[in-house]
């Protein structure tokens, strides 16, 4: 059975943990070492169960747990080469342990495909996840789908995708000119609408569970991520699950046994 946790999901932090029979996958570390090992505790596990770290990008929301996270495992941490190479200026300790992402490589006897987004940092990507149990996609921090994407992640039976802000809140909300240009940029974070669009793709090709993630605490709710993304698959008429990733917390399980997706 193969299962994904989200410890933390947004613009103040982001981690997840994917598990299989014999096999646990970090993707991110942006919270302390402390809130992941406690959210591993919480799932019975332990930091030197870890077989890998895989790294989408080096904004601080996803690596400012690294650091630390590094002088209390072993294991290696994948990353694409530019953002290898950044994640090697700042620490150390990733001397012999960074793996390059760029192809297709296993992690025990899971199968990982990075790809590239569209952000505004250094070799940003998301990863495809092939377990025993069928394909886990993560799309996160990408001002668009990109091609790669669109090529990758189709049949994959759960998914974890961006879902950032809502336009009209984002453009009369509180942020500086300057920001919301950024977030609204092709190198910026995914819109409602455009997660929404891309959720029927994958439920076309057989997602049975998406959960929509990396929301703005100012520039979207839950509500309206979810309203977007209903209306979509409706109008097509799909209807796989649909949830959104807690900020700050822990979440259920999102569990894919067999084909079959399903979350608590």
């Amino acid at each position: 059975m193969t299962a994904l946790h989200t410890f933390a999901s947004g613009s103040s932090g982001n981690a997840m943990l994917l598990s299989w029979e014999g096999g646990h996958v970090l993707v991110d570390a942006g919270i302390s070492c402390r809130r992941i090992r406690q959210g591993l505790q919480s799932l019975g596990l332990d930091l030197s169960e870890l077989d890998a770290i895989c790294v989408t990008h080096t904004h601080s929301d996803h690596i400012s747990g690294l650091q630390t996270l590094l002088k209390h495992t072993d294991c290696p941490v994948y990353a694409a080469a530019p953002a290898g190479r950044d994640l090697l200026r700042r620490m150390v300790l990733l001397e012999g342990r960074l793996r390059e992402a760029e192809d297709g490589f296993f992690i025990k006897d899971c199968a990982v495909r990075a790809f590239p987004t569209s952000h505004d940092a250094p070799g940003s990507c998301g990863y495809r996840f092939d377990t025993p149990d069928g394909g886990v996609g993560v799309l996160t921090d990408s001002g668009v789908v990109t091609a790669e994407a669109e090529a990758v992640l189709p049949g994959v039976g759960l998914a974890v995708l961006e879902a950032n802000h809502d336009v009209e809140a984002l453009r009369s909300g509180p942020y500086p000119y300057y920001l919301k240009e950024r977030i609204l940029g092709p190198a910026g974070h995914l819109r409602n609408e455009d997660a929404a669009a891309f959720a029927v793709t994958l439920a076309e090709a057989g997602a049975k569970e998406i959960v929509l993630a990396h929301l703005s605490r100012e520039n979207n709710t839950p509500a309206m991520a979810l309203q977007a993304a209903e209306a979509a698959l409706c109008a097509a008429g799909l209807a796989p699950r649909l949830s959104v990733a807690p900020r700050d917390r822990l979440s259920g399980a999102y569990v894919l046994a067999g084909g079959a997706v399903c979350s608590g």
